[in-house]
C-alpha cells in the first residue's frame, strides 16, 4: 500500500493504466481533485489475526463478518466520511435499536490515524483490551470509534476506561450500516484539520462486546479455545492481539499483505500473564498518499 502514484502521475496515465498499477501495489487510491480521500483494499480471507484465530461457534458470527476488505476516507466540507468494508452484509442479531444502538450488532472497528507524522507525539499504545501497541514513529494522534452502541455508551465506556486519551478519542456523529459497509460521519473539527495527504492510518477489526471485561473498551476477547462468543487460536492472557483483521502491506514487511498481517500479529509473547508494552504485538501505520 506504500506505491500509491502521486497525483500528476494519476493525471498522466490514465484511468486504465492506473488501475492495473493499484492492483500490483496492493490496491490503493488517492484522488487527486480530493486532497486527503483515500481508497485502501484489504485481501480476503485474513481475518484470522496473526493466522490461526477462529470465529465464536453462534451462528450469528457469519464468515465474513470480521474480513476487512476496504477502507475510505471521503472529505465533506465541514465533515468527513469513512467506510469500512467487510466480507459479508452486517446484519442486526441482537436488535440494537432496542439498546440505542446504531442498527448492527457485531462489528466494531477502531480507526487510529497518525496526523502530523512526528514521533513521539502520538500514543503507542491501542485502546484498552486491544492488545496491541504501534511504534514511536508511527504514534496515533486520533482514533474513531465505530461501534454498534450509542455514542452515549461509547462515550461513557472511553471516560472510564481511556480517560487518559478521551481527547483523542473521536465518536462520530452519524453512525450507520449499509450492505457490507460500516459507515461513520465526524466533524473535521474534531480530527483536528481537514485530512491530509500525508496522515497515515490503520483499522483494527474487532468484535462489539456489550458485556466487555472491567478494563476492556467494549471489545471482544479471543482465548485459547473458541466458544459461544470468544474467538480461538489465542491465549487465555491479555497478551494476545484481540484484532481479527487490520490493514497491511508493503509498510508491515512485505508485498503479500496476509503474510504481512500474520507476520506483525504473532509476534507477541505468549507466555507473559503480565504483559508489558513490548510483550504486545507492534501493527503498522499505513500512509496511503506516500
Amino acid at each position: 500500500m506504500q506505491c500509491t502514484p502521486t497525483s500528476a502521475l494519476i493525471r498522466g496515465l490514465g484511468a486504465a493504466t492506473v488501475a492495473l498499477g493499484l492492483a500490483a501495489c496492493g490496491g490503493s487510491q488517492v484522488n487527486p481533485d480530493t486532497p486527503g480521500a483515500v481508497s485502501l483494499t484489504d485481501p480476503s480471507g485474513d481475518d484470522n489475526g496473526p493466522g490461526d484465530y477462529i470465529y465464536p461457534t453462534d451462528q450469528v458470527y457469519k464468515p465474513g463478518s470480521f474480513d476487512l476488505r476496504s477502507f475510505e476516507v471521503i472529505p465533506k466540507g465541514d465533515t468527513v466520511e469513512f467506510r469500512v468494508g467487510v466480507g459479508s452484509r452486517i446484519e442486526d442479531p441482537w436488535g440494537s435499536k432496542d439498546w440505542g444502538g446504531n442498527g448492527f450488532s457485531l462489528q466494531m472497528a477502531f480507526i487510529h490515524i497518525d496526523t502530523d507524522g512526528v514521533a513521539g507525539s502520538g500514543v503507542t499504545a491501542a485502546l484498552p483490551g486491544v492488545n496491541v501497541r504501534f511504534a514511536e514513529a508511527q504514534a496515533w494522534d486520533k482514533v474513531v470509534i465505530i461501534s454498534p452502541q450509542g455514542p452515549t455508551r461509547v462515550n461513557s465506556e472511553v471516560e472510564t476506561k481511556a480517560a487518559d486519551v478521551k481527547d483523542r478519542v473521536v465518536v462520530p456523529k452519524v453512525t450507520r450500516a449499509s450492505g457490507r459497509t460500516l459507515i461513520a460521519v465526524v466533524d473535521v473539527a474534531d480530527l483536528g484539520g481537514a485530512p491530509q495527504p500525508g496522515w497515515g492510518y490503520q483499522v483494527l477489526m474487532q468484535s462489539n462486546e456489550g458485556f466487555p471485561a472491567k478494563t476492556d473498551l467494549l471489545t471482544r476477547k479471543v482465548n485459547e479455545f473458541e466458544g459461544q462468543h470468544r474467538f480461538g487460536g489465542g491465549t487465555d492472557y491479555d497478551n494476545d492481539p484481540h484484532v481479527i483483521d487490520m490493514l497491511a502491506g508493503r509498510a508491515a514487511g512485505g508485498d503479500d499483505e496476509k503474510a504481512a498481517q500474520h507476520a506483525a500479529l504473532s509476534k507477541y509473547t505468549r507466555d507473559a500473564n503480565e504483559p508489558t508494552p513490548a510483550d504486545l504485538a507492534e501493527v503498522p501505520m499505513i500512509y496511503p498518499g506516500k
